[in-house]
């Protein structure tokens, strides 16, 4: 299997929309499979206010004759931001629909993900390109406020997920340090042995 071929986790707390959509994009044009979740976490600059008129501005938008033909306007927190991608693909032609295929965006963090190692975007994270005292929002209280029901169900399912995690964590640090701990006390028994191996490069 090639890097190319292997799934790239992206956790989307505290990313920045744009920033990070334009990185994902440029992966996605290049071969790239990519899994975003956690998109409710996702931030938006400016106030809150500002960014929920200018999507109740965007959701105005229809076909004045038959508004089913759109344009589609969603609501769910993964939704908007794989739009936001495909604005930023050649998505009517075949090599952009190939790449949108490789793109797979959730809220929360489901199975098997969750048991995946995570990656950020350091050139697309809020803490270390937007202003200390800049006025921020994120993705999923937008969506909260302009049709999307589903957040409460992604919090209860997220603290539940957190807590297996932690229990996890805990099993695996007390577990390394009983091989710790008994790896001291063979220490005494396992040298010559070491001493052994090592002359043949061990």
């Amino acid at each position: 299997m090639t890097d190319r071929q292997k799934v790239v986790l992206i956790d989307g707390r505290g990313h920045l929309l744009g920033r990070l959509a334009s990185i994902v994009a440029k992966q996605l044009l290049s071969g790239q499979r990519i899994v975003v979740v956690r998109c409710e976490e996702i931030n938006l600059t400016g106030s809150f206010f500002r960014n929920k008129l200018k999507y109740l501005s965007f959701l105005r938008k229809r076909t004045n004759t038959n508004p089913k033909r759109g344009p589609i306007h969603f609501r769910a927190p993964s939704k908007i931001f794989w739009r936001s991608i495909r604005g930023m693909l050649p998505h009517k032609t075949a090599r952009g629909k190939a790449a949108l295929t490789r793109l797979k965006t959730y809220e929360g963090i489901p199975a098997p993900y969750d048991k995946m190692k995570r990656l950020v975007c350091p050139e697309a994270l809020r803490v270390i390109h937007l202003r200390q005292g800049a006025k921020y929002c994120t993705l999923g209280r937008l969506s909260n406020e302009v049709g999307w029901k589903h957040g409460e169900v992604i919090t209860k399912l997220e603290q539940r997920r957190k807590i297996r995690s932690r229990e996890f964590y805990d099993r695996k640090l007390a577990l390394r340090k009983i091989k710790a701990k008994a790896a001291q006390n063979a220490a005494a028994d396992l040298k010559p042995i070491n001493e052994q191996l090592a002359k043949y490069g061990y």
